[in-house]
């Protein structure tokens, strides 16, 4: 078990959880340092009644890598529908509020919940606490509120957080400089991938690690947050917030994609990620394009199996 390659992913949302579920079937030890910055929903209003940080991307993350059966992983998964105050909970974020309340600590309230669903791996908040995440818009304006950043609907300059000194867990330092391969993303790149990274000593770390850094290109755009943006928009934007370049490897999606569900997605305003190769290139990143997606009820989805592989590849490839 100590020699198994030493895997950090880094991100938040739906993007996160796709990634993890391809390599817990891979040989490797996995850590997933998880944003803290949502404050919609559920997760909104359980961080708001019992001050705790928001669940929920914690507990997407803690299904992906458990190991149980079907119907529990649904369960966790389950949001109440009725008039009552249940209405819009996961049941998930529930039992981990809960969990908060009986250990006294956040922290702790994971750890127990990653021992119940007997995850691989370890499931890290970036932070233990809550924390606010901002956006300056083109314009000059300020939104505060994860929820509310792609709402604003307006070209985002930069975002922040709030309070701007937080800490990042010991458990998270280390294993970064432990780490052989460092992932990012996919996922909304504002708002899951950029907020793990303005953590002041995690950004510090993941920049002196020896780790591979691959960013894992988001395949459609996002109204409100990366609207017209190519893979290099998504590299630069990231680089700009941390302040230098550091990521080595971009993964991203060749895959064509049915006119049907592009009409669908180009209704909501999303369009795919263009790899522009020779930009990236320029940059002096390794780019890797191969087939990455699945649709299920005519929605995207990053391939789980496909990522992995891939992945896994890195282990055994020299840097460019």
């Amino acid at each position: 078990m100590t020699d198994q390659k030493k895997v950090v992913a880094i991100g938040g949302g739906t993007g996160l959880p796709a990634v993890l579920r391809g390599l817990k079937k891979c040989p490797v030890d996995i850590t997933a340092i998880v944003t803290v910055a949502d404050d919609g929903g559920s997760s909104g209003m359980l961080r708001n009644e019992l001050q705790i940080p928001p669940p929920g991307d914690i507990r997407n993350v803690l299904v992906s890598l458990s190991d149980v059966e079907p119907v529990f992983e649904k369960l966790l998964q389950h949001r109440f529908k009725t008039d009552s105050g249940l209405n819009g909970h996961s049941l998930g974020n529930l039992l981990i509020a809960a969990l908060t309340s009986i250990t006294g600590d956040f922290v702790k309230g994971v750890r127990e919940m990653s021992h119940i669903l007997n995850v691989h791996g370890q499931v890290l908040p970036a932070a233990d606490q809550s924390i606010v995440l901002g956006a300056v818009m083109s314009d000059g304006c300020i939104v505060e509120g994860e929820s509310s950043i792609p709402m604003a609907n307006k070209k985002i300059e930069h975002v922040f957080l709030k309070p701007a000194d937080i800490r990042p867990l010991s458990e998270s330092v280390m294993a970064i400089r432990k780490a052989d391969l460092i992932t990012f993303g996919p996922g909304s790149l504002y708002t899951s991938v950029i907020p793990n990274l303005l953590v002041p000593e995690l950004a510090a770390e993941v920049i002196l690690s020896k780790a591979r850094k691959v960013y894992v290109c988001n395949v459609m755009t996002q109204k409100g947050e990366t609207d017209g943006f190519s893979a290099s928009d998504h590299i630069m934007a990231i680089n700009r917030h941390v302040g230098c370049s550091f990521i080595d490897t971009i993964i991203a999606n060749n895959q064509p994609i049915v006119p049907s569900i592009l009409k669908r997605y180009a209704a909501e305003g999303a369009e795919p990620v263009s790899v522009d190769r020779e930009k990236l290139e320029a940059q002096g990143l390794n780019v890797i394009t191969a087939p990455l997606i699945k649709t299920a009820g005519g929605v995207i989805r990053h391939n789980e199996a496909a990522i992995a592989k891939l992945l896994m590849t890195l282990f055994t490839e020299k840097k460019v």
